[in-house]
């Protein structure tokens, strides 16, 4: 993140924001993103709006401006009230906004968070989630987290790095459907017993739950679904319900990073 924020020099390869040279055009680049690191950049002794006017005129916002943008970025990270209030004396929710408006304030292409969410309660962290989703709706965002849930939760694109090197890139969807479903859940008003679901091409193991409900594993590669509501109807099982049970995001994690290790 410090590399891709022009924080560091990369020591190979090449770093552009939308376009532009990082290492050739630093100041240039730097313009078109925002970044809140993992330790929001606070000064704790100033009120909300000082901070944030400072902010400002960093990113060199023309004076005439800055007034208008502010009261912008305070409305969009929902710190509007909190102006005159020292930072000193926010909680970690409202600070993290307050961190994510610096990053926003001149209105960058391009805005890089590196775990947005750590050390707040599940009260803040969706309400930062929630605003992290805004501000992608008008611009791109980087987001940056070991917590699997925080990543499936906010983003749509996932990049998964392990050991320096990329291991996995597409869709969020891709991602939890890297693993295909070997198990399921079934439902069943009269269901038979359970060797005669053993005996069901496909299924390599059964196990009752309940009276009514029953665990299959089944080769990944068949379509088994089908026929089960097929045999179903037709023995009359009086199937209610269908379950794919997908592999947790650690699973598939731990898969990719065994993939790419050998």
């Amino acid at each position: 993140m410090n590399i891709l924020c022009g924080v560091l020099n990369q020591t190979a390869g090449k770093v552009y924001i939308d376009g532009t040279d990082l290492q050739q055009y630093p100041e240039k680049a730097k313009r078109l993103l925002g970044f809140l690191p993992q330790h929001a950049p606070l000064h704790l002794d100033l009120t909300v709006d000082e901070y944030l006017i400072y902010c400002a005129h960093i990113r060199d916002i023309a004076q005439k401006d800055i007034k208008t943008m502010l009261n912008e970025v305070k409305d969009k990270c929902g710190i509007a009230a909190f102006g005159k209030r020292l930072i000193r004396n926010l909680s970690g929710g409202y600070r993290q906004r307050v961190g994510i408006a610096q990053a926003i304030i001149h209105k960058p292409k391009l805005v890089v968070l590196d775990e947005p969410t750590n050390g707040l309660d599940p009260n803040q962290i969706q309400e930062v989630r929630k605003l992290i989703r805004e501000i992608a709706e008008e611009r791109s965002v980087i987001f940056s987290s070991h917590i699997l849930s925080e990543v499936q939760a906010t983003c749509k694109h996932i990049r998964m790095i392990e050991g320096g090197r990329m291991v996995f890139a597409d869709t969020m969807d891709a991602f939890n459907n890297y693993i295909l479903p070997n198990s399921m859940l079934v439902f069943m008003h009269n269901p038979p017993e359970l060797n005669e679901l053993l005996s069901i091409p496909g299924i390599t193991s059964v196990e009752l739950l309940h009276d009514q409900s029953i665990r299959m594993q089944f080769n990944a590669s068949t379509t088994i679904s089908k026929q089960i509501i097929e045999m179903s109807v037709f023995k009359g099982w009086q199937l209610s319900e269908i379950i794919l049970e997908k592999s947790s995001l650690d699973e598939i994690f731990a898969q990719l990073s065994n993939r790419n290790s050998r």
